[in-house]
């Protein structure tokens, strides 16, 4: 049997899908609809998906182990996938320095960097983000009587 943390995993892989299709909606919404910079769209977009797939996360995936600090949490939660997005950037950009012929199929390349960055981004959001409350002792609550 697998871990729970494990079970989860398809889930959180669902829900990234979601938050890739909101990114990339609200971006080519901006760009080509509004013409908004690239940049300044990419930082709308992926704040939007970053804010949706920490809902779905939340309510979906991680619903037993989401925390009542809901601001802690989504903080933590969007430290989490600035640095998920870090890493795709570096991995997708050094897969390309070390393979040049990648350059002109980029989606090989960004298919790595998501697959690490989605690994890094379950793992954190587990360890970091989506935590079960820690219990009392009840020898810390009978201090506190």
């Amino acid at each position: 049997m697998l871990p729970i943390s494990l079970r989860l995993l398809p889930g959180f892989v669902l829900v990234g899908a979601i938050g890739f299709l909101v990114d990339a909606g609200i971006l080519t919404a901006l760009v080509n609809g509004l013409g908004v910079g690239h940049y300044a769209a990419r930082a709308v977009s992926f704040t939007a998906a970053v804010t949706a797939t920490w809902y779905m996360n939340r309510r979906w995936v991680f619903e037993k182990l989401a925390t009542r600090k809901r601001g802690r949490e989504y903080t933590s939660y969007l430290i989490v996938q600035a640095i998920g997005a870090v890493i795709n950037l570096s991995i997708f950009i050094t897969v390309i320095e070390l393979v040049p012929g990648l350059a002109n199929a980029p989606v090989i390349p960004l298919a790595i960097g998501a697959a690490v960055a989605l690994l890094f981004n379950f793992g954190a959001s587990s360890r970091f983000v989506f935590t079960a409350p820690k219990k009392k002792s009840a020898r810390a609550s009978e201090l506190v009587q």
